[in-house]
């Protein structure tokens, strides 16, 4: 297997003002594996939830959560390999076409 590429979902608890009657980040989350490992597998693909309101303690996560409290993206926000694919209702065919381009194939 080759390189391993990261999907990271920056969320928070609470819905994001702007996504009303869309689901949770949390549940976005969790569908996102689910969608994912059905058509990839689970092989070369790492997961990440990160909360906006208390991300772990590292810089890079730290600093992203922050863009998203000060609204600079709706969460949650989709990262495939810190390229932002979504965010507040992320689409499975733009991540898709991410993870392809990084050579994640699909199982047949």
């Amino acid at each position: 297997m080759g390189k391993t590429v990261e999907i990271t979902v920056y969320g928070a608890d609470q819905l994001c003002p702007s996504c009303v009657n869309l689901p949770s980040s949390k549940d976005t989350y969790e569908w996102l594996q689910a969608a994912i490992s059905r058509k990839y597998g689970n092989d070369g693909i790492e997961y990440a939830y990160i909360d906006i309101f208390s991300p772990p303690n590292n810089k890079k996560n730290q600093e992203f959560a922050q863009r998203v409290v000060e609204e600079e993206f709706f969460y949650p926000v989709v990262l495939v390999d810190d390229e932002v694919a979504g965010e507040g209702n992320p689409k499975l065919k733009t991540i898709y076409q991410l993870l392809e381009q990084k050579g994640i194939n699909q199982v047949e």
